[in-house]
């Protein structure tokens, strides 16, 4: 069976940008199926997660405070905290997507920073879905060897970026300006957060990498909860 994946989405966009993750999922050989406030998580289910993008995150999960009009649902805020932190305790493979990326930073206890754009120069603001952004990929990192270690160019449609990260989790890549575009957790299960939407760019061999990485994740936690299941299973018969 193909490894399953959870994907949050917006009640507000969750129709159009549910399909193109599905999509990459697919192509990664997993099995995709769509969590909102309205079709709530169910861990025990899926064998890695993706937290997507959409709505800005609200400053009261990280004690900051609102400073710049944002788009908020303090719902899924909420929902998607508590998911982050629950499927790094059950070991479950992670994907940050855009907002994602943000939120598994915020779930460790890192902050955001609202105006990005305004701290490191709206002259080096672009808003599109075509990859025209310039990255630097930090050496040694997971997302290096998920993707290579040379320059990368991506697409950018977020207002808000990760300003520190959260405990046990490092910066993966930075723009030309110095902002945070990936994070990466330092220690296993696999967590990955891409500031760039990657769905978008499915016919990129690299950004292809990530969502590959993702489903590979998944499927080895899940050969190892099978082999578990089968060593429990053969210790119950021999005590018979």
């Amino acid at each position: 069976m193909k490894p399953v994946i959870g994907v949050t989405t917006s009640r507000r966009s969750g129709w159009r940008i549910f399909p193109l993750v599905a999509f990459n999922i697919w192509l990664a050989g997993g099995k995709a199926v769509r969590w909102d406030t309205r079709r709530p998580p169910r861990l025990e289910a899926v064998d890695g997660v993706v937290i997507g993008g959409g709505d800005d995150i609200s400053p009261d999960l990280y004690g900051g405070s609102l400073g710049i009009s944002a788009r908020l649902d303090p719902e899924r805020d909420a929902l998607e905290c508590e998911l982050a932190r629950q499927a790094f305790a059950r070991n479950l493979p992670v994907l940050g997507i855009c907002r994602g990326a943000q939120m598994i930073s915020v779930a460790l206890g890192g902050t955001l920073d609202q105006s990005a754009w305004q701290t490191f120069g709206m002259e080096h603001k672009i808003r599109t879905v075509l990859p025209r952004r310039a990255i630097r990929i930090e050496p040694d990192t997971r997302l290096a060897r998920i993707a290579g270690p040379e320059e990368m160019t991506v697409n950018a449609l977020h207002t808000q970026a990760v300003r520190d990260p959260g405990k046990g989790v490092r910066v993966a890549a930075r723009d030309m300006a110095g902002m945070i575009q990936a994070i990466e957790r330092l220690d296993d299960p696999f967590a990955l957060g891409v500031q760039w939407h990657p769905e978008h760019l499915f016919y990129s061999r690299r950004q292809r990498a990530i969502f590959r990485a993702l489903v590979a994740a998944a499927a080895a936690r899940r050969g190892h909860l099978r082999q578990v299941d089968a060593a429990l299973a053969s210790g119950r018969r021999g005590l018979v």
